[in-house]
């Protein structure tokens, strides 16, 4: 504990910036990826595209995008912008929480049942959010979970061959 606490008092402050800066743009890169797969999908047209298939290209494509970048550009920062996306699952799972229910919304929902409606079921949506609560709230997490995760491993591929 007394090393990382070494560890983080030894960086200046022009190097915390810097690692802010990296993490920001790594997180933006992790969201810019979902846009774009996302804009690939509505200029396909598809008539129909399946919630499942979308979830799992929410993730991969990010992991594939932090893997590549992660090859490229060693850093100890692109492995954390998983945490950002538990923050902003979280803030949206606390607005989801808050909203009301009603007729066509999740009438008499729980707390557990309006979280689960709105961002995990496949085929009964909630209502709240306009019914867009994966793309909201799961899709931008499992794109920055995803990120990450192909960055670290890129990061590990790097680690053991220097081993």
């Amino acid at each position: 504990m007394a090393e990382i606490a070494q560890q983080s008092t030894d960086k200046t402050l022009g190097q915390l910036l810097k690692e802010a800066s990296w993490y920001i743009l790594y997180t933006c890169i992790s969201i810019g990826t979902l846009f774009a797969l996302g804009a690939l999908i509505t200029l396909t047209h598809p008539a129909s595209f399946p919630m499942a298939l979308a979830a799992l290209l929410a993730f991969a494509a990010p992991w594939m995008v932090g893997f590549v970048i992660g090859k490229i550009r060693h850093d100890e920062i692109a492995p954390q912008v998983w945490l950002a996306g538990l923050v902003w699952f979280s803030i949206v799972s606390v607005w989801v929480l808050d909203m009301p229910t009603g007729p066509g919304m999740c009438e008499h929902c729980g707390a557990f049942d309006k979280l689960y409606r709105t961002f995990f079921t496949l085929n009964v949506d909630s209502g709240l959010i306009d019914g867009n609560g994966r793309l909201v709230g799961t899709w931008p997490a499992l794109a920055m979970v995803g990120y990450a995760l192909g960055a670290n491993l890129a990061g590990k591929k790097k680690r053991a061959a220097e081993d």
